[in-house]
């Protein structure tokens, strides 16, 4: 199965299940600017004890790994669980919404895009360009993380709400990666 099969799967499950999601991470961040190959699928998601049941049956074993401990302690703890196709190598990191104010205003802001076929909710570029810092900041300046925020802010520029992206920026302590990104990104247009 390819990744986005996978995807496609893991989605009409969440649906079929009225469980709230949201698709970020480079999967989002390839959408919405420079497409390029990742290993995982990073979806944020409200999911319930009543739709575990629907994924671990819908994801068996062998073919899949899908721990319904780790599903639990994640519910618990608001943490985060994976799906992993055996066979084809992919995964999909489940990410459970908290009720940190970032995490809730990002996620009330997810739009619907259409994606070979099929409708997801998708990060808004403005929350995907903030995650992204954030990851190359928690992850020690990655810049990797750096550069999808950046090609996300180049392709998005016209569209972007900018005094959102400052607001959470300085309340994220991001305005560092904030300020390099948009001279970087002054450089490349002159």
């Amino acid at each position: 199965m390819s990744q986005s099969e996978l995807l496609k799967k893991v989605v009409a499950v969440l649906e079929a299940t009225n469980t709230p999601y949201m698709l970020t991470g480079s999967y989002a961040s390839s959408l919405q600017g420079e497409p390029r190959l990742t290993h995982d699928v990073d979806l944020v998601v409200a999911i319930t004890p009543s739709a575990v049941r629907s994924l671990l049956l819908a994801f068996p074993a062998p073919d899949y790994y899908l721990d319904e401990t780790s599903i639990a302690d994640a519910i618990a703890r608001k943490s985060q669980f994976n799906l992993l196709d055996v066979v084809g190598g992919d995964k999909v990191d489940f990410w459970m919404l908290t009720d940190d104010p970032f995490d809730q205003s990002r996620f009330a802001r997810r739009y619907v895009e259409a994606f070979e076929g099929q409708q997801l909710h998708v990060s808004r570029p403005e929350d995907t360009i903030l995650m992204k810092l954030r990851w190359a900041d928690m992850s020690g300046g990655s810049e990797k993380q750096f550069g999808d925020a950046l090609s996300v802010y180049e392709l998005q520029l016209p569209s972007l709400d900018l005094a959102y992206i400052e607001r959470w920026a300085r309340a994220l302590k991001l305005t560092d990666f904030w300020e390099r990104l948009k001279r970087e990104a002054d450089s490349t247009e002159t």
